[in-house]
């Protein structure tokens, strides 16, 4: 269990690493356009970047089951906007593959340290 909760916290820092410092490719993978002003970059760099930086570090911080189920849970709630989109909006294969991506790091997580 406890490799697996290092590995949820490594690909949060990892993923969160490209919406931080790389925000254009970020914008481009999730199909975003750069407005007059930088906010979009600067909403990428936070939303999508750096708070996914600081939960993973803060669970390998903290090292606790209750850290890698907030982990997860951040997930999750990630996955639940997603399947929200998908249903509300209408799906495409990029949804589905970011929905399931965000579902198979948040629910293990959850489940696993809820045990």
């Amino acid at each position: 269990m406890d490799i697996l909760n290092i590995i949820f916290a490594l690909a949060s820092i990892g993923l969160g690493v490209f919406g931080w410092l790389a925000p254009r490719y970020t914008m481009g993978a999730l199909d975003l356009q750069g407005g007059d002003t930088t906010m979009g970059m600067s909403e990428v760099r936070a939303s999508a970047g750096a708070l996914f930086v600081g939960m993973g570090v803060g669970a390998l911080l903290l090292g606790s089951a209750e850290a890698y189920v907030m982990l997860g849970a951040c997930w999750c709630g990630a996955a639940m906007g997603r399947l929200t989109s998908i249903i509300l909006d209408g799906g495409f294969r990029k949804k589905y593959i970011y929905f399931l991506v965000e579902a198979a790091v948040g629910v293990p997580a959850v489940a696993l340290n809820l045990i």
